[in-house]
């Protein structure tokens, strides 16, 4: 495997590929440029988003090229603070291209999950993510593997047409 962070790693997103899929399995991420927005949505103080704006650039600039970027979060309910954070900037996502679902970790048998978060770019490059012992990301492990490709290919194909579109998934949870 190579480790890729930084622009390394910004650099797999605007590599040639057509579908990105994107598999995370943690309710709570520690994400330093996500602390201050994180603190103001606990506090229901406003945000600018600037923060999202590299991100929102990237796939916009996928999908505007005919990429499909798509992500899955696998949830425990009832939901972190940082899982009802995430909810709530999904919207973010989609707006900027990118299809987000959530799958109730109570609905999926936990085998069939794996153990790790991961993206898959197309069918063979698989970019697993890498964590600091603090849980802040460290950048992406990748990998060409046709063995460990296939069996991620197995994962997101079993767990896709069971996540839930993150606009119907707000609103069937909103109303619990």
């Amino acid at each position: 495997m190579l480790l890729h962070h930084g622009e390394d790693a910004d650099r797999l997103f605007r590599a040639d590929w057509s579908v990105a899929v994107h598999l995370e399995l943690e309710d709570t991420y520690s994400k330093p440029e996500e602390d201050e927005p994180f603190r103001k949505f606990l506090a229901g103080e406003p945000d600018d988003y600037a923060w999202f704006a590299g991100w929102a650039s990237v796939v916009r600039d996928a999908t505007a090229s005919g990429k499909v970027v798509r992500r899955v979060r696998v949830v425990t309910e009832p939901h972190t603070d940082y899982t009802r954070f995430a909810l709530h900037i999904a919207q973010l996502n989609a707006e900027a291209g990118e299809d987000v679902r959530y799958l109730p970790r109570h609905t999926v048998d936990p085998t069939q999950l794996g153990g790790d978060d991961w993206w898959i770019f197309d069918d063979n490059l698989v970019a697993f993510s890498v964590f600091t012992p603090t849980g802040a990301g460290a950048g992406l492990a990748t990998t060409t593997d046709p063995v460990i490709a296939a069996h991620i290919r197995t994962i997101r194909d079993r767990l896709w047409p069971l996540a839930i579109p993150s606009a119907d998934y707000a609103v069937a949870t909103a109303a619990q």
